[in-house]
């Protein structure tokens, strides 16, 4: 029979050896908690907006332990200042610290409408010129693809991904093309990541686009969600967030960015 100072050694050893399980589980990244636990990948990604939920989305994320992608523009917000300004900048900064990923959404969130020439027709909605229709060269349009990465660097501290996402997912080929010869890929939202945070409430409940997303988002899927969208009247962020992602949770979906997703991530390594 063993001593008892044997059977106490082995207990306090059998602690450690758990402690150490525990800390182990709780220094993995995101969603990674689980990791052998995964069902599937998906990728939940947020453009910028009027920022006024900003603070919440990120205490959701904070609490839930999720890395997301966030693709910025210099958008008017609900404060009277733009999304990349210098009273943002902690915020985007903070962000970085938590290990998210940033990428451009064009500085001045410029919609394309059509090619022109050996350009495109587009239209801001920020900026100088905003909500006007006037022709764009394509190395303008870098400019703005760039504008939005520079302004993202000096705001985060972070290097932003070599990744784009074009204002309403409205391109065409040639623009496409002009993007890659200036560096960047073009990346939208699988049709079950669409959240539907931009749809007018009276028609689509919160309650609505959960149970939605719920029964449709499944690996593989780039999600699409909104740092606040004027139009919407009872707003989607946060109160569908945290919800969604315990559900996808429980499915067995793990989240990850747009870094270690298997079309993206190998440029950006």
């Amino acid at each position: 029979m063993p001593s008892a100072s044997r059977v106490a050694g082995a207990l306090r050893l059998r602690s450690i050896v758990v402690a150490i399980k525990i800390a182990a589980v709780c220094a993995l990244p995101s969603g990674a908690g689980a990791q052998n636990d995964c069902k599937g990948l998906v990728y939940l990604t947020f453009d910028t907006g009027h920022m006024g939920v900003a603070p919440l989305v990120a205490e959701v994320l904070r609490r839930q332990q999720v890395r997301v992608t966030f693709f910025a523009a210099d958008e008017r917000t609900q404060d009277g200042g733009s999304s990349l300004d210098a009273q943002w900048a902690p915020w985007w900064r903070a962000r970085a610290a938590e290990g998210h990923e940033f990428a451009s959404h064009t500085l001045h969130h410029v919609y394309w409408r059509a090619d022109d020439g050996a350009g495109f027709l587009v239209r801001p909605s920020a900026g100088p010129q905003a909500d006007k229709t006037f022709f764009m060269s394509a190395d303008q349009y870098c400019a703005q693809i760039d504008g939005a990465a520079s302004r993202l660097r000096a705001v985060t501290g972070k290097e932003p991904l070599p990744l784009f996402r074009a204002p309403g997912g409205k391109t065409s080929p040639r623009l496409l093309q002009v993007a890659r010869d200036c560096g960047y890929a073009h990346v939208g939202w699988t049709p079950a990541g669409f959240l539907g945070d931009e749809l007018p409430s009276a028609r689509y409940s919160n309650r609505m686009l959960l149970a939605q997303a719920l029964r449709n988002i499944g690996d593989g899927d780039i999600l699409l969600a909104h740092l606040g969208i004027w139009s919407r009247r009872d707003p989607w962020a946060p109160a569908v967030l945290e919800p969604l992602i315990k559900g996808l949770k429980a499915h067995g979906l793990c989240f990850r960015t747009l870094r270690e997703h298997p079309d993206y991530g190998p440029r950006v390594r």
